[in-house]
């Protein structure tokens, strides 16, 4: 860290930076605040998919109890084909967001196949979408977290480092300037008392 001058450059110099970091810190607390409420709507749609899996499973067991069986095959019914996931700017911030996602059935004869099996179709297809929703609300959660942490720091770092620091340079600089200005006033005093000892 630079040694403080104890000067009048200096002391304009620190006030300048007192000043931008005062006028940067509450858009950078607005950023947090705003980070903070998309991380807890992430949360939210996190908690809420979770609750749509487990509502699906179990609706899935009261429907089709014979799914129990594991000599029923029913793994190869419905296959993802394809995910595609983008990029949406949220608070400064890029989090991931689905743009596309195509879900497959293998072909079956409904003549060959037990009368449930479209049932269990489209509760898997269900249980493949959620579980995607999932893995990008997670990925959304974490992704805010991080941003939001370390705009958490940077507030910390303006509001209890670089600000109060600032603020005590300032101080030591104007009382140093002011010590100086009251010697210079005392010397000045003294030599012109010295001079009319002499004249005198």
């Amino acid at each position: 860290m630079a040694r403080l001058a104890y000067s009048k450059a200096s002391l304009s110099k620190e006030s300048a930076k007192l000043k931008r970091y005062k006028q940067f810190l509450p858009s950078l607390d607005l950023k947090r605040q705003q980070l903070a409420a998309e991380r807890k709507k992430a949360q939210t749609r996190l908690q809420q998919t979770k609750l749509d899996i487990e509502q699906c499973y179990k609706k899935t067991a009261e429907m089709l109890p014979m799914l129990a069986d594991k000599n029923i095959l029913v793994e190869n019914l419905v296959k993802l084909k394809q995910v595609e996931v983008g990029e949406e700017n949220v608070v400064g911030v890029h989090v991931p967001v689905l743009d596309k996602m195509l879900v497959e059935v293998r072909p079956y004869s409904q003549f060959t196949e037990p009368h449930w099996v479209d049932q269990c179709v489209a509760q898997l297809k269900i249980m493949i979408e959620l579980k995607i929703h999932q893995q990008i609300d997670v990925k959304r959660v974490e992704v805010l977290g991080l941003a939001l942490k370390k705009v958490t720091q940077r507030v910390n770092l303006f509001d209890k480092v670089l600000i109060p620091q600032a603020q005590k340079d300032i101080r030591k600089i104007r009382i140093y300037l002011s010590d100086m200005d009251t010697a210079g006033v005392v010397r000045a005093k003294s030599t012109k008392q010295k001079r009319l000892k002499k004249a005198g």
